[in-house]
């Protein structure tokens, strides 16, 4: 025999209540049908009270919709003309006592407690009878006949051992189909109409399979299950198979509205599972609640929370060592009927943190200055401390117990994205770890601890990328051409977040479409770099990254405030790493002391492994003593190229044609670009230097740096002559021209040179780079790292790399 609960989404509309009857009606066991009220109705009940209770004739018209909507739902689901007669009969004769309690509500102004519970119980009354009649074959059994509460400190709670034996009597000699109204109960001395509370209909199925030892209890509702998360939050949150009892009551009790947790504990004693199913997708797996789950390795399970938490603080050094204190404090709240989800208590116990939710927390506080008004006069304790806005997380799994260090990654989790924990606790057992954190993080704290625990089915990173040009642009289209491969061999999810240009800017929380960006972007409105970066803070992604495929210097100096918010950031540009020391160190340092990355691998070499290289040899404990190093694709590209037949001026024109220079030319024909390339590597050698301590040699005469574009080409020929005549000269002498940078010991600098056959760099084609390192370790012969360095496609890719390290992939 098997019980099955149908929840007011169940019962809520046409679509709904067919599907129902054809889920009962497919059950070849015998079943008992729990069903509440017809979705909001019993909501619509208690605000027609609240009318009727303040004289507003506008009950009345509220009691005309909830009729009208059960006469609509009547007739829209039987089609037998004698039974739809009979159920309209039965309906009419509910509606007509309904409609006497509002008007007596109205006339006397009163609505006690037990006028609002029989009010309220009206709804499942009625949806029964309509199930009953619309169930082929089905009897419908009163469950104010056999589901008895008693009153206990004011309250009315069931009398458990009463209603099992009257539950067993009802049922006896069952019909195979049997359909019973939810949530309504009768008190066991005085007959009065009572309730087991909101959910209550869970608690009636669950009354009912434990007194008849059912095979399984199922509870059909609007979601497939148990979620690791909220999927309204978490869009990756997908059903959990199994539970323990233990599990699902955890997760119940911190905002998982699946199952009304007292729900569990009378089918937990009997081992009676409990199935979690969807009216909507009966064919789903669902989840199932269980003493104990088998081949479980996850050490959590699932992630629940609760908006709306106030967290109260009652301090005192009176508190220290004083027995009692504790129990005066819930003993108050308990009296007051306020309820405590999360308590944290210093070890020094000179406080204890409650937390409770925010409509509770004015009269939480109230009642404990009350409580503790003589010690606050006297000066022994503190006057109560009420935080509000906040939110509760907890994070709920059995295997904790048997997996060390989960507390610690979590919290390592969470510092890492820049979220604050206020208050947590644990309980011995260590099934659930709770912690509050500021309302507006629960969005970041959420999909961080999915994410982190490998309850997501992919690890994501949301990604700004700033700069859509030559490197932008490419990067883009790697993400895009990779995007599959890296979710199915890498469990990997790039989403990019934002793309902003010069003067737009695009976001999407859920990701934009790369196919669409670039419409996207010219259809936007105007955007600059202080509202990209209030943007991206006020966005408060988990996993976020920062891209920056710009030259700007504007944009480089988002990078402190990005990284202070938990931003790892990506740079192509060289602005940062290159400019003020102090700066720059102090980039680093909060990168490490945040806990996210800040990563500029591309700014020498491009996509070549230079940077990487020098980090690994100075952590492993070798010192660089000196770098020699042809860091420009631009200049070395002139001059591979420069010959008898392609003077000087040409293979600048020919560099700046084929993308290799900067659409001014003087930037690199300047050595700037070499400059700033040197003072990166000797920094992360370990030395201090700026630009300025850089000597410079260079090769063109400093009137040429002057004036406008159009004048500079309009010049340059003028060095022809002289370049080919020295050319020539080394031609003969076997040599060639290349724009070296040196480190020597911490000194630095920019010439170019003549190299003969022999040397390194004499064999370097096209725009390709070299370095040369020679460290303690690679002293009589030098580490040489050699390949293409420019070029926005290898450029790209070197950013791309560093956005996979982010993911330690």
């Amino acid at each position: 025999m098997k019980v099955l609960k149908f929840g007011g989404t169940s019962v809520g509309s046409v679509e709904s209540i067919l599907s129902l009857k054809k889920i009962v009606e497919g059950e070849n066991d015998d079943v008992i049908v729990v069903v509440s009220a017809l979705g909001g109705i019993t909501d619509k009940l208690i605000a027609t009270s609240k009318l009727a209770l303040g004289g507003d004739e506008s009950y009345k018209a509220e009691f005309e919709f909830m009729q009208k909507r059960h006469y609509e739902m009547v007739d829209a689901i039987i089609d037998d003309e004698e039974k739809k007669s009979g159920l309209l009969h039965t309906i009419d004769r509910l509606f007509e006592e309904l409609k006497s309690i509002y008007y007596g509500v109205y006339l006397i102004h009163d609505l006690s407690p037990k006028i609002q519970a029989a009010i309220v119980s009206y709804g499942e009354r009625l949806s029964s009878h309509i199930v009953a009649t619309l169930v082929n074959g089905a009897k419908r059994y009163n469950s104010l006949d056999f589901i008895k509460t008693i009153k206990k400190h004011g309250k009315n709670v069931l009398d458990s051992e009463v209603t099992a034996d009257a539950v067993k009597e009802t049922f006896r000699n069952r019909t195979q189909k049997s359909v019973v109204p939810g949530f309504i109960s009768t008190d066991r001395n005085t007959g009065e109409i009572t309730n087991l509370g909101r959910g209550g209909s869970d608690y009636t199925a669950s009354i009912i399979a434990a007194a008849l030892d059912a095979e399984v209890l199922e509870i059909w509702t609007d979601v497939d299950g148990f979620m690791t998360a909220d999927p309204k939050v978490i869009h990756t949150a997908y059903t959990i198979n199994e539970l323990s009892y233990v599990e699902a009551m955890e997760l119940c009790n911190f905002g998982a509205k699946v199952v009304y947790p007292p729900t569990i504990y009378p089918v937990c004693v009997k081992n009676i599972p409990i199935k979690v199913k969807n009216t909507f997708n009966p064919y789903s797996a669902g989840t199932t609640i269980l003493s104990h789950v088998e081949n479980d390795s996850k050490p959590i399970k699932g992630i629940s929370s609760i908006k709306g938490t106030t967290l109260i603080t009652v301090a005192g050094l009176s508190m220290v060592g004083v027995i009692g204190v504790n129990r005066r404090i819930f003993t108050a709240l308990a009296e007051n009927g306020i309820s405590v989800f999360m308590v944290s208590q210093a070890s020094s116990e000179n406080s204890t943190s409650i937390g409770v939710r925010d409509v509770d927390a004015e009269e939480a506080v109230a009642v404990l200055n009350n409580e503790f008004s003589k010690e606050i006069r006297t000066g022994a304790m503190f006057p109560m401390h009420a935080e509000s806005g906040l939110a509760t997380v907890a994070i709920v799994g059995e295997n904790m117990k048997h997996t060390p260090g989960v507390a610690g990654k979590l919290f390592g989790t969470l510092g890492r994205s820049g979220i604050s924990v206020i208050s947590c606790a644990q309980g011995a057992s260590e099934t659930n770890i709770s912690f509050v954190v500021d309302g507006k993080s629960l969005y970041k704290a959420l999909n961080v601890i999915h994410d982190s625990f490998f309850l997501s089915e992919y690890k994501v990173l949301n990604l700004f990328i700033c700069g859509v040009g030559t490197v932008g642009g490419n990067l883009i289209g790697q993400i895009k051409s990779q995007y599959t491969e890296l979710m199915e061999k890498q469990r990997l999810k790039l989403n990019v977040v934002g793309i902003a240009s010069s003067h737009k800017a695009i976001f999407d929380h859920n990701g934009i479409d790369l196919d669409n960006y670039q419409a996207l972007l010219k259809e936007s409105a105007e955007s600059d770099t202080q509202k990209l970066k209030n943007e991206i803070i006020s966005m408060n992604t988990f996993n976020s990254v920062f891209v920056d495929c710009t030259a700007s210097a504007d944009v480089a100096a988002l990078y402190q405030e990005l990284l202070e918010h938990n931003v790892s950031v990506v740079a192509a540009n060289k602005v940062a790493a290159s400019g003020d020391y102090d700066s720059y160190l102090k980039l680093k340092e909060t990168a490490l002391r945040r806990g996210v990355k800040f990563l500029y691998e591309t700014n020498v070499g491009a996509g070549l492994p230079i940077l990487g290289t020098i980090k690994d040899l100075c952590n492993s404990g070798d010192k660089i003593l000196k770098i020699e190093a042809v860091l420009s694709g631009t200049l070395n590209f002139i001059f591979n190229e420069i010959s008898a037949d392609v003077p000087f001026s040409e293979t600048v024109r020919r560099a700046k044609e084929e993308g290799y220079s900067e659409p001014d030319p003087r930037i690199d024909l300047s050595g700037k670009d070499v400059i700033r390339k040197l003072v990166i590597l000797t920094r992360e050698a370990g030395y201090k230097v700026e630009q300025e301590d850089v000597e410079k040699n260079l090769f063109i005469p400093s009137g040429f740096f002057n004036g406008t574009v159009e004048e500079f080409w309009k010049n340059l020929p003028t060095l022809d002559a002289g370049f080919e005549k020295k050319r020539e000269e080394l031609q003969n002498e076997g040599k060639r021209w290349r724009f070296v940078a040196k480190m020597n010991h911490g000194k630095t600098s920019v010439s170019l040179e003549a190299v003969g056959q022999q040397h390194p760099f004499y064999m370097l084609e096209g725009s390709n780079n070299v370095v040369l390192l020679t460290t303690e370790r690679y002293h009589e012969y030098p580490m040489q790292i050699k390949g293409y360095g420019a070029g926005a496609g290898v450029t790209a890719a070197g950013v791309f790399a560093n956005i996979m390290s982010i993911a330690n992939i």
